[in-house]
C-alpha cells in the first residue's frame, strides 16, 4: 500500500526520478505559486486603528473584571448575608467564577458568528453587552435593601458579562492577528495584553483612590458603585472606535472566495451547530493544545493580577490599599516591557518566550511566595516582580501565538471555544480554588503549588506546538508591510533561469 500524506499518495522515489517534469507539474497544481495580487500589503495606519480599537475593548473587559476582583471583600459584605467573613469572600469569588461558567456558551455563539458574518460586527456586539452588564451591576440595591434578590441580580449581570466576554478575546486577538503583517504579528499582538494590563491598572488605581478618599465604610455604603458606573461611557467610546473599522484583510479575502456574509446571515441560527460540529470534528487536537496553553496561562494570570490583593489582605493581614498599590507598581512595570516581549517573539519565535514564562512560574513560584510571606514592602515587591516577569513572557506572546493555531475559516470560532472552555475551567475558578485550598490545608503556599502544577502542563503544551513566528496565518496568503516585500516573495518562487 503506498504511503500517504495530507495531500494524497506519496509517489515512489524511483518514479519521481524517471518522470521529474511530470511530478513538478503535479506539485505546481497542488501548490500553485502566489501571484502579487494574492499577497496582502498592510496599511500601517489601518493596522494601528485596528490595534487601538481591539486593545481598548480588551482594556474595558479587564477593567470590568478587575473591579470585581479588587472589590471582592466589599462586594461580599454588600451582596451576601453577614456572618463568617470567609464564607462571604467565597460567595463573592463564586459569583466571580459564575461569569466564567457561561463564557464557553458565549464563545460557541459569537465565535462561529464571527467566522460567518465578520469579526467587526461581533466585536461591536460584545462591547455593547459588556458595558450594559457592568453598568447594571452598579445600580443593584444591596442585600440589606432587597434581600435575596440582590445576589440573584448580581449573578444575572455577571453572567451577561461572561457571555459577552466569550466572544471578546477570540475576536480581538483574531482581529489584530489578521490585520498585522507576518513579521510583526507578535509586536502588534502584544498591545492586546497591554490593554489587559491597562484595564487592570485603571481598575486598581480607581479602587485604591476611592478607598483612600472615601474610607471603607463609605465604600461599602455607595462608593463601590462608582467604578461599575464608569463602564457605561467607556463602552460607548469603545463601540465608536470599533464601528469605524473595516473588516480584516484576511476575512475579506476569505469572503470573496466563498459565500458572501449576507448569505451566511440568513442561515446563522441553523449553521452555528454545523460550524461547531466542524470545529470539534476537525480541530480537536489543536483545541486540546489551546486549552492546555490557555489553562496554564490563565491560572498564573488570575493568581497574580486578580487574586493577589485579596491574598495579601485576607491571608497575610495587609490593608487592601497596601496590596493594590504594590500590584499597581508591578503592573506598570509589565506595561513598560510587554511590547518589547512582543518584538522578541517576532525575532526569536513564540516557543522560546512561552517556554521561558512557563519555566519561570515552575521554578520561581515557591521562592516568590516565600518572599511575599516574609512581609515588608521590599520582600513582597520582589516576590511579585519575579512572578510578573514570568507572566509578561506569556502576556506578550500568547495573543499572537493562539490565533495562529487555527485556519482562517474557523479561527474566531475555534479560538473562542478553546480559550473560553479553558478560561471557564481554570481561569475564573483560580481565586475560588486557591481560597478553598488555603482554608482546607492551612498553608499560605498553596498558590505557589497551584501555579507550579499549571506551569508544568504549560511546558508540555509549548513543547508540542508548532513555531508560527514570521509565517503566514494558516488559510491566508502572506501579509507584508511594503510592495517590495511582496515582490520579493513572488520572485523567490520563480524558477532559476537555465543557460
Amino acid at each position: 500500500m503506498p504511503a500517504t500524506d495530507s495531500d494524497g499518495p506519496v509517489a515512489d522515489p524511483e518514479a519521481q526520478r524517471r518522470h521529474p517534469l511530470l511530478f513538478k507539474a503535479v506539485t505546481r497544481r497542488r501548490q500553485p505559486r502566489l501571484r502579487r495580487t494574492d499577497i496582502t500589503v498592510t496599511d500601517e495606519a489601518a493596522v494601528k486603528r485596528a490595534v487601538k480599537a481591539a486593545s481598548l475593548g480588551n482594556a474595558m473587559e479587564w477593567f470590568d473584571f478587575g473591579i470585581y476582583a479588587y472589590l471582592a471583600v466589599t462586594l461580599g459584605h454588600v451582596f451576601f448575608p453577614s456572618g463568617n467573613d470567609t464564607v462571604q469572600l467565597l460567595s463573592s469569588f463564586a459569583t466571580f467564577a459564575v461569569a466564567f461558567l457561561v463564557r464557553p456558551l458565549g464563545g460557541m455563539v459569537f465565535g462561529p458568528m464571527g467566522d460567518r458574518l465578520g469579526r467587526k460586527k461581533v466585536l461591536a456586539l460584545t462591547m455593547i453587552l459588556m458595558a450594559v452588564g457592568t453598568f447594571a451591576i452598579g445600580l443593584i440595591p444591596s442585600y440589606a435593601s432587597i434581600g435575596f434578590w440582590a445576589p440573584v441580580l448580581l449573578i444575572l449581570f455577571r453572567m451577561l458579562q461572561g457571555f459577552s466576554t466569550g466572544g471578546e478575546y477570540g475576536g480581538a486577538s483574531t482581529f489584530i492577528a489578521e490585520y498585522a503583517p507576518d513579521r510583526r504579528r507578535g509586536y502588534f499582538g502584544s498591545f492586546l495584553e497591554f490593554g489587559t494590563l491597562a484595564g487592570y491598572v485603571a481598575a486598581a488605581g480607581l479602587v485604591t483612590a476611592l478607598t483612600t478618599w472615601l474610607g471603607s465604610d463609605t465604600m461599602e455604603a455607595w462608593g463601590w458603585r462608582v467604578p461599575f458606573l464608569v463602564a457605561g461611557p467607556l463602552g460607548l467610546v469603545g463601540l465608536y472606535l470599533r464601528l469605524r473599522l473595516d473588516e480584516t484583510p484576511a476575512f475579506q479575502k476569505l469572503e470573496s472566495d466563498s459565500a458572501r456574509a449576507s448569505d451566511a446571515a440568513d442561515a446563522v441560527e441553523t449553521s452555528t451547530k454545523g460550524d461547531l460540529a466542524k470545529i470539534f470534528r476537525q480541530q480537536w487536537p489543536t483545541l486540546i493544545l489551546c486549552i492546555a496553553l490557555v489553562g496554564a496561562y490563565n491560572i498564573t494570570d488570575y493568581m497574580l493580577l486578580s487574586y493577589m490583593p485579596t491574598y495579601l489582605s485576607d491571608e497575610l493581614g495587609y490593608s487592601e490599599t497596601h496590596g493594590l498599590l504594590i500590584l499597581l507598581l508591578v503592573m506598570v512595570l509589565l506595561m513598560l516591557v510587554i511590547t518589547q516581549v512582543g518584538r522578541l517573539s517576532d525575532r526569536f519565535g513564540r516557543k522560546p518566550l512561552l517556554m521561558a514564562g512557563m519555566l519561570g512560574f515552575f521554578f520561581l513560584s515557591l521562592p516568590a511566595f516565600l518572599l511575599i510571606g516574609q512581609g515588608g514592602i521590599p520582600a513582597i515587591t520582589a516576590g511579585m516582580v519575579m512572578l510578573g516577569l514570568s507572566l509578561v513572557c506569556l502576556l506578550g506572546t500568547m495573543s499572537a501565538a493562539l490565533p495562529a493555531l487555527f485556519p482562517t475559516d474557523v479561527r474566531y470560532g475555534s479560538l473562542s471555544v478553546g480559550y473560553n472552555l479553558s478560561a471557564s475551567l481554570f481561569g475564573g475558578t483560580t481565586p475560588l480554588v486557591i481560597t478553598a485550598l488555603i482554608g482546607t490545608t492551612g498553608s499560605n503556599l498553596m498558590p505557589a503549588y497551584y501555579a507550579m502544577g499549571a506551569a508544568l502542563v504549560g511546558v508540555i503544551a509549548v513543547a508540542c506546538m508548532k513555531e508560527t513566528a514570521r509565517q503566514p496565518l494558516e488559510g491566508s496568503p502572506p501579509s507584508v508591510e511594503t510592495p517590495e516585500e511582496a515582490a520579493e516573495i513572488v520572485m523567490a518562487q520563480a524558477p532559476e533561469p537555465k543557460f
